[in-house]
């Protein structure tokens, strides 16, 4: 049957090749296809950056010849295809995703491509070129393509650069700006670099108070008659008849602050005097004190749009806020020659107060599990009228192992109640300069959670978990987190005989439920280049350190007793890092390609031998190695027994993953990708209840290795994900057997978001 597969493939695809090799026969009688064009450029001198003025002067060329592969030009043959009488579906659907419109000899015009050739080479200072185009017509291929020659001559380069100036102040601040201008002696003529400078110059005068100035009221003018040779001097000049009002500085006089704004309403009533600043609001809403930190705009500051943009951002990111509006008015802005005066104005539009969800959610997992969960979430904003944001989830789930085994019929109820408190602030002992922090302030964050598990013939697991710590943003893409305090206490109870026999034959499991009490601190570094949507070459960053124990294992001192306890509880005692790297490259406007590699290492020591088994690390499932079940891969080349509910043992201190998948559209809000993965966990110490799962040199040969396809619904970033995958590389069966394509047995994987 696999050979016939592949039989059937083969010729689908040579006939696929054939057809879309054979477009000419669709080709009009009267048209050439349009094949391209092609530039020769001579000079007489040597061009600096001769290949980027190439790319450029091609980039100019028009129109676009249709895409081809390999010598074919599938997009061109299903266009032609879906014109015929009985197009059919497939032909219709192949148009609508890759046709392309053919491109005739007859859309080209050589004489207007030489002249945006010429005036592109003018902008760039090569003044009178000459260009000279020639069709090459191919009747018998049907195809025509055009040539470009290009005669450039010696560009015209920069000698001075002045600026025409008298004795107004806004010459002055000129001046002073041209000493870091990147234009500079020896440079050929250059429009669009003079564009830049304008621009440059600009902001730098607004930086400055010039709150009226434009980029337009500059001009450049270049004199050639000064040398016999193609040099020139740069003139900068201010235009004539530029109003009076553009060219003064200009200081804020009073900055009003509108902390409960509502269009149509009336909230200037009560005025409070803070800071230097007046806070209008009927009521306190919003304490000034607190507020005041983010707002980086003083009286008699001069005006910066910088400072209004960071002031918009920081009031942004308090999140007890839905708009932020800040608008500027003259006041007697003529009053004096040499100064302007405006009214700062922050209208802040609140979010409500309070706020309920519910999700409900069918869940299936890799590993058998499927079952209903029920989440609910409140949300109190500005809680204590300082930015404070409270949420309180609650959650509910009910699984049922659905596959065959001696499992089947074993549930899971999940409960659980997670609250979070924010303070738009930092909570510390010592004041900091908020310059410390001028992207943005420190938010406090408090956590305290309650979790119940209890799985039927297996156990119970309680946890009480809690922390405190500080998150900010260094910039729009570096987040930090840190966390000094982290607790963590976990109860194992009402273990059945199956289940303590599964610990009894794993001791290391057992160690790793005993620990009942984990008190730490963790530090996380975030770099999320992902969200610049305009960069084809996207980056990501995000690095963990964990590290419990070394505080309590200090205070507790060292009984007689092993493991050591503290208030007659085993503490863990361990040191965790991992690192998790992507790169995706766009390939176009909808399509990219998407990257990850993740490594992770825990480090049991002092108190503990083995890492705590919620701190483990796990292998395969919907986010990691997809042709395998959620925790079924590892560690090393360990094979479980063949009874369900072994997944309990396939844990390690050691993660290495890697991932490769391509992303593309299909419908609107539609999208296929095709992925491969490949990645396991293992165990740094000795254990012979894991047989193979110990870390080697090896461990190139261990990974688990799966490729496959799937389908994602992107509607405004809220992504539902169904992946199918089947393993190629399965390092728990016997060595000669593991390389194998096992398509007749794929796993599916549903997940919420995409895998990375």
């Amino acid at each position: 049957m696999k050979l016939y597969l592949k039989y059937i493939t083969y010729l689908c695809a040579a006939f696929f090749l054939l057809q879309a090799c054979n477009v000419k026969k669709f080709v009009p009688e009267d048209e050439l296809l349009y094949t391209g064009a092609k530039i020769t450029m001579e000079s007489d001198t040597s061009i600096k950056r001769r290949a980027r003025l190439k790319a450029e002067l091609e980039s100019v060329l028009r129109p676009e010849p249709n895409s081809s592969f390999l010598g074919m030009q599938p997009g061109l043959y299903f266009h032609y295809k879906a014109q015929g009488e009985k197009p059919g579906f497939i032909n219709k659907f192949l148009n609508k995703q890759i046709g392309e419109e053919p491109v005739y000899a007859s859309d080209v015009d050589p004489l207007r491509t030489e002249d945006l050739l010429k005036n592109r080479l003018e902008n760039r200072g090569f003044f009178y070129s000459t260009v000279v185009s020639t069709e090459n017509r191919k009747e018998k291929k049907k195809e025509m393509d055009v040539a470009y020659n290009i005669e450039v001559p010696t560009p015209y380069l920069l000698e001075n650069y002045k600026l025409d100036s008298d004795s107004l102040k806004i010459f002055k601040e000129i001046g002073d700006n041209l000493e870091n201008s990147p234009i500079e002696k020896g440079m050929r003529f250059d429009l669009a670099a003079l564009k830049l400078e304008r621009e440059r110059i600009d902001a730098n005068l607004k930086s400055k108070g010039y709150y009226n100035f434009n980029p337009g009221f500059l001009i450049f003018e270049a004199d050639t008659n000064q040398y016999e040779h193609k040099n020139f001097d740069l003139f900068l000049r201010l235009k004539k008849d530029v109003p009076t009002e553009s060219i003064i500085p200009y200081k804020l006089k009073s900055v009003n602050i509108y902390p409960n704004y509502e269009v149509g309403t009336d909230s200037t009533t009560a005025k409070t005097r803070y800071a230097e600043k007046n806070f209008f609001q009927k009521e306190i809403f919003f304490k000034p004190k607190h507020l005041d930190p983010y707002i980086l705009l003083e009286e008699g500051q001069y005006y910066n749009p910088e400072n209004s943009r960071n002031t918009a951002r920081r009031l942004g990111d308090i999140g007890a806020y839905k708009f932020v509006n800040i608008n500027y008015t003259e006041i007697d802005s003529l009053s004096t020659d040499s100064l302007g005066v405006l009214e700062t104005n922050i209208y802040l539009s609140p979010l409500n107060k309070r706020s309920l969800r519910a999700e409900i959610q069918a869940v299936t997992k890799s590993n058998g599990f499927t079952g209903p969960s029920l989440a609910l979430g409140y949300t109190n904003r500005n809680l204590f009228k300082g930015g404070e944001i409270l949420n309180v989830t609650g959650d509910f789930g009910y699984e049922v192992q659905t596959g065959g085994g001696t499992q089947a019929g074993l549930n899971s109820i999940q409960l659980g109640l997670q609250g979070d408190l924010i303070f738009p602030r930092l909570l510390f002992p010592i004041n900091f300069d908020k310059n410390w922090f001028s992207y943005s302030i420190p938010k406090t964050k408090t956590s305290l959670g309650f979790d119940y598990l209890t799985r039927s013939k297996l156990f119970s697991l309680g946890s009480v978990s809690a922390r405190f710590g500080y998150l900010w943003n260094a910039n729009r893409f570096v987040t930090h987190e840190f966390y000094p305090i982290s607790l963590n206490y976990v109860n194992l109870g009402n273990t059945t005989q199956e289940f303590q026999d599964i610990l009894d034959d794993n001791p290391f499991l057992e160690r790793s439920f005993n620990q009942e009490f984990i008190a730490g601190l963790t530090y996380s570094f975030l770099y999320n280049g992902l969200i610049d949507g305009n960069s084809r070459h996207q980056f990501f960053i995000n690095s963990t350190l964990d590290v419990a124990g070394n505080l309590i294992d200090a205070i507790s001192g060292h009984g007689e007793e092993n493991p050591q306890t503290f208030l007659n509880l085993e503490y863990a005692q361990y040191a965790k890092a991992d690192i998790d790297l992507r790169y995706h490259l766009k390939t176009g406007s909808d399509s990219k390609i998407a990257t990850r590699l993740f490594a992770g290492y825990g480090l049991p020591y002092g108190n503990s031998d083995v890492l705590p088994f919620t701190k483990q690390y796990f292998a395969g499932g919907p986010y990691s190695v997809r042709a395998f079940n959620t925790r079924s891969l590892g560690p090393g080349t360990y094979t479980p027994p063949d009874e369900e509910g072994a997944f309990f043992d396939q844990a390690g201190n050691i993660r290495l993953e890697a991932n490769l998948e391509y992303r593309f559209p299909l419908f609107p809000y539609l999208y296929g990708a095709v992925f491969a993965d490949a990645g396991n966990v293992w165990n740094t110490g000795e254990n012979s209840t894991l047989e193979g799962g110990e870390f080697s040199k090896n461990f190139m040969n261990e990974l688990g290795i799966g490729t496959g396809f799937g389908l994602r619904v992107d509607i405004q970033s809220f992504v539902i994900r169904v992946d199918l995958a089947a393993p190629l590389h399965d390092p728990s069966l016997q060595e000669g057997q593991r390389w194998e394509f096992d398509y007749a047995n794929p796993v599916l994987n549903f997940a919420i978001g995409y895998p990375f």
